[in-house]
């Protein structure tokens, strides 16, 4: 490694990753300067008594184009969810399933009780109108509230509570659909063309692939950066590190807070509690959710029923996401959501051993109509500084990666000329 490298990158997230392969593709030198004890940022896997716990409920779209120009998807042994979803309303479990990307389903998702006919041919309508957008067409449309979008196009109020909130708010971690209909609909289309899936060995498999070929030395973890003056960092009391680039690479809160000079992003909340049992809920790979409102738990799914090392044989891996941030105790919390729980599954839930919990307050940035115009914000900050990460993009992998290519390739033009 370099000694006195060309760019300091500050964060080991998905977005200061794909930064720094980018450089190392165009041989410029660098150093990533993370605070914590591991790369990856908000995407990381914890083994703990042999399942593997990401940190926080999530997936993988498989056509996000960023993340198909950049992962290598064969080595990540990607195992997909099925495309639809289990949902909890009039006291039973409602099958909605893809029909056009699972074959065999049309008549099932004609029989759903999921939302009217009428709803199901204003589905197909949006489906068909999505399917084939391009990302710069669904950015460039004009925007409104998701909740809006939805009520406008005719969606009854029932296929809204039941299906659209819980799934699109469990994705945006906004249930009441504020959200810009530009992201609704990226994601949308998204789906509409592609597999919902994990890697076989956790989501921290992401990280671990972009940084694999980095040379010895290009990470320095526990290192936290105090201050950003000028162009130099601090780092403690008596370390300041001077390079021609300073990019960082933080989630929104903490560059704001680290730059002085963008807005701090309003922030989406989640929390996610891992339990273990030997008698599941299902053995599907599919997504289950709360289709009325009132309770705590927002979705949940078997994550070894789509993935098997997630969890060691004989035992089964659920993951239960609830939206916001609530002011309770992992006790106080966990004991709602096993109540919930039990009036969906019955009193076996009060089996289930709970593992361990994330609680993050700053699970993604909020993305209320007017934060994605323009859909790329500036990554350029002031002469030899930077910024990345997904509030300069949007609020997904997809995002966070880009917003790391399109800062790299910022320094390279700059550091040409």
């Amino acid at each position: 490694m370099t000694l006195n490298p060309d760019v300091i990158i500050v964060g080991a997230g998905l977005a200061g990753l794909c930064c720094a392969r980018r450089l190392q593709e165009k041989g410029i030198s660098f150093q990533i300067l993370e605070a914590s004890d591991g790369i990856g940022g908000r995407v990381r896997t914890d083994h703990f008594e042999g399942f593997l716990l990401d940190r926080g409920f999530q997936v993988l779209l498989e056509g996000y184009p960023e993340a198909r120009r950049v992962l290598d998807y064969n080595a990540l042994s990607l195992k997909s969810f099925d495309p639809g979803v289990l949902i909890w309303f009039a006291g039973r479990l409602n099958r909605f399933i893809d029909p056009w990307r699972k074959t065999g389903e049309w008549r099932a998702a004609y029989d759903s009780p999921v939302g009217s006919l009428a709803d199901k041919l204003r589905l197909a309508r949006l489906r068909l109108r999505l399917k084939d957008a391009s990302v710069e067409k669904i950015f460039a449309r004009p925007e409104k509230s998701t909740l809006a979008t939805l009520k406008s196009a005719g969606f009854s109020s029932t296929m809204i509570q039941h299906f659209f909130e819980p799934f699109f708010g469990g994705i945006m971690l906004d249930r009441d659909l504020h959200a810009s209909s530009r992201m609704f609909e990226f994601v949308f289309s998204t789906m509409a063309k592609s597999k919902v899936s994990v890697p076989a060995q956790g989501m921290g498999a992401i990280p671990a692939q972009l940084a694999a070929n980095f040379p010895g030395g290009a990470i320095r973890l526990n290192a936290h950066v105090d201050s950003l003056l000028s162009n130099t960092l601090a780092l403690g009391a008596n370390e300041k590190i001077t390079p021609r680039a300073v990019v960082v690479a933080a989630d929104g809160p903490s560059a704001a807070k680290l730059l002085g000079e963008i807005p701090l992003p309003a922030s989406r909340s989640v929390s996610c509690f891992y339990y273990a049992t030997d008698t599941p809920p299902t053995t599907e790979p599919i997504l289950l959710l709360a289709g009325t409102r009132g309770g705590t738990v927002n979705n949940l799914c078997v994550l070894n029923a789509v993935a098997p090392a997630y969890a060691p044989a004989g035992q089964y891996l659920i993951s239960v996401s609830v939206l916001g941030d609530f002011p309770l105790t992992d006790d106080q919390l966990g004991g709602f959501i096993i109540a919930d729980l039990k009036g969906w599954f019955g009193p076996v839930v009060r089996s289930w051993r709970f593992l361990r919990s994330y609680r993050i307050p700053h699970a993604q940035p909020a993305q209320p109509p007017g934060v994605l115009d323009p859909p790329e914000r500036p990554v350029r900050i002031r002469p030899g500084v930077y910024v990345c990460g997904d509030h300069r993009d949007n609020a997904s992998i997809n995002g966070a990666m880009l917003s790391g290519r399109r800062a790299a390739d910022a320094i390279i033009d700059d550091l040409s000329k």
